[in-house]
């Protein structure tokens, strides 16, 4: 059962650092290959860029919460929860993508 996650790629858990402008500052993340990998899909499926959607998230966040004490492990988490199908309604998607046109 474990060779599954012991022999798994490298490439998968290397970290890898973005540049990106959140709230009008220039900040870099540093996450997994992988996690930037399905942050790319789930900004692509909104019809937004990666940038685009983690600034948004964060904006939302901020929003709602008031503070993010870890926002690396939220963008964690948010891949987390898209695995396991907590996904944005099909009006959402429609509204994101006219919104970002």
């Amino acid at each position: 059962m474990c060779r599954v996650f012991a022999e798994q790629d490298p490439e998968g858990y290397r970290q890898i650092n973005r540049s990106i402008r959140i709230g009008g500052h220039s900040t870099s993340i540093q996450l997994e290959s992988t996690f930037w990998t399905l942050l790319d899909e789930i900004a692509d499926s909104q019809g937004l860029t990666t940038p685009k959607f983690i600034s948004k998230l964060y904006d939302e966040a901020i929003e709602h919460r008031g503070e993010i004490p870890n926002f690396a492990s939220m963008l964690r988490t948010t891949c987390a929860l898209y695995l396991r199908g907590s996904r944005p309604l099909m009006e959402e998607v429609a509204a994101l993508k006219q919104e970002a046109a």
